[in-house]
């Protein structure tokens, strides 16, 4: 059986000033990773987000099996801490009224279904903004909202396989690899984020909001980085190199006598140190296969097992001494419960748990962003499904208990609201 972490509480924090983002009114239709990312993010900051979901199931990450607890998923509760829950029927007309009542309120909306549902509802941003000027308005999808492509349904890996992005993920002897977590989506997530901010910004200086646009394509098409803009240059397709990019010999993954290890010495400076300081081989300095960058990268599979050889002699806490010692970038290849259990994590607090209503506590990951004056919010943990429904309808709208149970009675909220 495997042994479950024991997280501590999470202690409230102490605060300066306000939050980043205080007063700010967020609607959000999102659901699965790239949207619920982005507005977990905002909500961190203090925005006020209040997720609508369909009282059929909701969220689709509800259902995810990776694990769960207290009846939720580890995916949904990773992605919708510090958010209030809704649950609304978007079929019934009366449920889009109370959509569009919330956005007319609103800084922010937020939503990533499917291109011309919002449309459908009447939820789209031309039919809302006329109401709203200063609303900026989010969309967030696998192709973008327009041009021909933007009917077409896409996920996390079917951008990474179309964009290249998974061409130079893998091994050169390899087929591409798509990534474990879903780096696009969480990419896609932050971009979008940005893109709000963006506009939020811009609407101080204009008076009004816009619609901006995010799809998962485009970032990964951009995350192809230094190489797609190679591509460019001179015309050649790049190709996979596992964990050493060109297979540069110092940088990838060497095996000490008890453990592996990961290296990134990219420089002459730092070879020097290494060969010399570390694995007492001056003679990988001096031999003129490997005196220089181009003379080492041709000789690179000698080099590499050379290097290997003097690793594998001694054992991994004794390489690390001496290559920290040298300053040589080298760090542990740990495993998710390794990485997680490291002093790195622990000592910068960077798991703790919190309350929750069904399961007594949830684990928590603290966001990573630190701000001096207006740090994250205490967290609070992902909602359950329609869990603040009669309290955002009374606060945000006004609306009593008798207008609450005729919306229920009509279906707005699918089940009986208690």
């Amino acid at each position: 059986m495997p042994t479950i972490p024991q997280l501590p509480e999470r202690q409230p924090g102490t605060r300066k000033q306000g939050t980043a983002l205080d007063g700010l009114l967020v609607v959000d239709f999102t659901r699965v990773v790239a949207g619920p990312a982005c507005t977990q993010t905002l909500g961190d900051f203090g925005a006020d987000i209040i997720k609508i979901e369909n009282p059929d199931g909701g969220d689709d990450t509800r259902a995810y099996e990776h694990a769960e607890i207290g009846g939720e998923s580890a995916a949904y509760l990773s992605l919708n801490r510090n958010k209030r829950g809704i649950a609304l029927d978007l079929a019934v007309p009366e449920a889009r009224e109370v959509a569009r009542e919330l956005i007319q309120k609103a800084d922010v909306v937020v939503e990533n279904f499917s291109s011309g549902v919002m449309k459908k509802f009447g939820l789209d941003y031309e039919s809302v903004a006329p109401s709203n000027p200063r609303l900026v308005y989010c969309s967030i999808s696998a192709y973008g909202r327009s041009g021909p492509f933007a009917s077409r349904p896409g996920f996390d890996p079917i951008t990474q396989a179309e964009s290249g992005f998974m061409s130079l993920n893998g091994f050169p002897d390899g087929p591409p690899v798509r990534t474990g977590p879903p780096i696009v989506d969480m990419a896609t997530g932050m971009s979008a984020c940005n893109a709000i901010l963006l506009a939020l910004l811009a609407r101080d200086r204009l008076g009004r909001g816009q619609h901006v646009e995010v799809a998962l394509f485009d970032v990964a098409m951009g995350m192809t980085g230094f190489y797609g803009m190679a591509y460019l240059i001179n015309g050649q397709n790049p190709g996979r190199f596992g964990n050493s990019p060109s297979g540069s010999p110092t940088v990838g993954v060497y095996e000490a006598s008890d453990g592996p290890l990961y290296m990134a010495c990219a420089n002459d400076r730092l070879y020097r140190r290494l060969v010399v300081d570390v694995l007492n081989r001056p003679d990988l300095v001096t031999d003129p296969q490997f005196a220089s960058r181009k003379a080492r990268s041709e000789n690179k599979e000698k080099l590499r097992a050379a290097i290997a050889e003097v690793f594998a002699g001694d054992r991994l806490e004794n390489w690390m001494a001496k290559m920290k010692l040298a300053n040589i970038p080298v760090g542990y290849l740990r495993t998710v419960e390794e990485g997680f259990g490291a002093p790195e994590a622990t000592e910068r607090g960077r798991l703790n748990r919190i309350p929750h209503p069904t399961a007594g506590w949830v684990p928590n990951i603290e966001p990573p962003v630190t701000m001096s004056q207006t740090p994250a919010i205490d967290p609070v943990a992902a909602p359950l499904l329609g869990e603040h429904t009669k309290d955002v309808l009374k606060q945000a709208l006004g609306y009593d208990d008798g207008r609450i149970a005729e919306l229920a009675g009509k279906g707005v909220f699918g089940k009986q609201v208690d």
